[in-house]
């Protein structure tokens, strides 16, 4: 898939305890983006943060268990983006989405160069 080199960023905001049918969240949410053909989803696990409700989630030694932020990023065009809000509307019930324009420098993949302009 080739990027342009003006894009949209997608952020979504959530805690690993989130869960959608059952099945936690995040991978639902990465599941959803690949049967939907996007460009590419990433996860990242925070070790530290806060919400809507100012509960500070943190990964203590002795707090594993705790509700930690979960980040995930999506980069694809603007439309497919678009077309993807909705399916991530209904199955987000709390947490922050944002969304930012943002230029693609490189995109590669299987060894290939994108023709995404320096």
């Amino acid at each position: 898939m080739k990027l342009p080199y003006e894009s949209q960023l997608l952020r979504i905001f959530i805690g690993e305890s989130d869960r959608y049918h059952g099945r936690p969240l995040h991978e639902a949410v990465v599941q959803k983006a690949r049967e939907m053909g996007m460009a590419g989803a990433t996860v990242v696990h925070g070790v530290m943060g806060f919400g809507a409700h100012s509960r500070m989630h943190s990964a203590k030694i002795l707090r594993l268990s705790e509700d930690l932020p979960i980040v995930i990023e999506i980069v694809d065009k603007p439309e497919r983006i678009e077309a993807f809000l909705p399916e991530l509307d209904e199955m987000i019930v709390e947490g922050l989405v944002t969304l930012e324009k943002v230029k693609v420098i490189a995109y590669r993949h299987n060894g290939l160069k994108s023709d995404v302009p320096q």
